[in-house]
């Protein structure tokens, strides 16, 4: 059943437009689904929703599957099955009335302002790998982009003059994001860096390469903000997307409307965005010490 799954990932790149990863996350949940159905000598697009309860309940039980997980691949097979219907392959829709696990409203873990500062000012001297990532800092931060659209911005990306960035979310989406003057700062340093190292060598188009001049990995440029971040001395270690919730908690703290961050950040729907609406809980403890009549 292979190739019907290798259908199914073409489709939702090029019918609908979806990202690379979720394509391949979707086409490998169907796969484990369609290996399901074989095992059980079972044809899926005759299958009743009876029989996706099963196999939901079996990855709960068995593999110890947590709702973010059971819920993505629930839309999995939503989609698996509006492929079938689709392509004539199945006659019903057997996850018509099917009701995804609510997942947890969970806050997101995000840096404070004392260890971000921290990174922004510690100096990143001459090594071309720590210019990178301090520039990649400072652009993740000053943004809130993914690090899958900071990896793909070329130099046609950046407007210096007015201070904006050219970025393609997911389903290549673009959008047009604002940042300040200081991530730009770095990212002219960087970018003198880079020329020093390649002068007139040939290199990738993309922004940041890695030292071969080749498009940078996402494990490499993980690595170095986690490095940088030690050396730095801050509390949380840092990865690419604490970054995105950081710059989205830190402006709806300091007052940003939610409408505007959710464009900043991609988000389809302000649902997405909303989760950074949480309640500091340092707010809390003062306004509890300060109006509760038992003091």
């Amino acid at each position: 059943m292979r190739p019907l799954a290798e259908d199914f990932s073409r489709h939702l790149g090029m019918e609908r437009g979806l990202a690379k990863n979720t394509c391949l996350a979707y086409a490998g949940d169907a796969e484990a689904f369609l290996a399901y159905c074989e095992a059980r000598k079972t044809d899926p697009a005759r299958a009743e929703a009876t029989f996706l309860e099963a196999y939901l309940w079996s990855l709960k039980k068995e593999r110890g599957l947590g709702p973010a997980s059971i819920f993505r691949k629930t839309e999995a097979l939503r989609a698996f099955y509006r492929y079938l219907r689709l392509e004539g392959k199945a006659q019903k829709d057997p996850t018509a009335n099917f009701k995804a696990p609510r997942l947890p409203r969970k806050v997101p873990r995000f840096l404070d302002r004392r260890d971000m500062e921290k990174l922004l000012v510690y100096p990143a001297g001459e090594a071309f790998a720590k210019v990178r990532a301090a520039a990649a800092i400072e652009l993740l931060y000053a943004s809130g982009i993914r690090v899958s659209e900071l990896l793909a911005l070329r130099l046609e990306s950046v407007n210096f003059q007015q201070g904006w960035l050219r970025v393609f979310g997911k389903g290549s989406k673009e959008r047009m994001v604002p940042v300040n003057s200081a991530a730009l700062g770095r990212l002219r340093e960087y970018l003198s860096a880079r020329q020093r190292k390649f002068g007139g060598q040939p290199a990738a188009d993309e922004l940041f390469v890695n030292r071969s001049g080749k498009k940078l990995s996402r494990v490499q440029m993980w690595k170095d903000i986690v490095s940088f971040g030690r050396e730095a001395g801050v509390d949380i270690k840092p990865h690419p997307h604490l970054f995105r919730h950081t710059f989205a908690s830190h402006l709806v703290q300091g007052g940003a409307d939610l409408r505007s961050v959710q464009e900043m950040l991609g988000h389809a729907s302000l649902n997405t965005t909303q989760i950074y609406a949480h309640v500091d809980k340092g707010d809390i403890k003062r306004a509890h010490e300060k109006y509760h009549p038992d003091k």
